[in-house]
């Protein structure tokens, strides 16, 4: 049997005059556009770990949500060479600080943008939906906003 590995993500994102937008950085390996992500370290639990992936990789700091937006698999490809199947616990990351230096600065680009380029950007289809999950969410909460 595979062992399945067990990731946490998180989309940052804020809303700017131009109305939402969302975080995507580079991976280190192949430069495609991704969301921050990375393993669960013991004692973390998953909207935790997501945070603290937010920070190394794409250098924001915010409130996450306690509450998931949901998982997507994807083959991550090991140092080996081995491709292992991968769940990724995503969380919704409000975005209140952008720091000047953060560890993975010099590793990846950031790019921030709306969710329908962020959604044509991404190649794993599972991250596409959870960025239009992300998406609906922030409109339902405006619409509250302004009754």
């Amino acid at each position: 049997m595979i062992d399945i590995l067990r990731q946490a993500g998180a989309i940052p994102f804020r809303h700017d005059p131009d109305g939402l937008r969302v975080l995507l950085i580079t991976s280190r390996d192949t430069g495609r556009w991704v969301i921050p992500k990375g393993g669960i370290e013991k004692g973390f639990t998953a909207a935790q770990a997501a945070a603290q992936e937010a920070y190394e990789e794409a250098g924001v700091k915010g409130i996450i949500s306690e509450m998931m937006l949901g998982i997507y698999t994807y083959s991550k490809r090991l140092s080996s060479g081995v491709a292992r199947p991968t769940t990724v616990e995503v969380y919704a990351l409000q975005v209140e600080k952008l720091l000047k230096k953060w560890p993975e600065r010099s590793e990846r680009r950031l790019k921030w943008m709306a969710v329908a380029k962020a959604v044509r950007l991404v190649q794993e289809p599972g991250m596409a939906i959870l960025l239009r999950r992300l998406e609906e969410i922030e409109i339902a909460k405006s619409a509250m906003a302004y009754p």
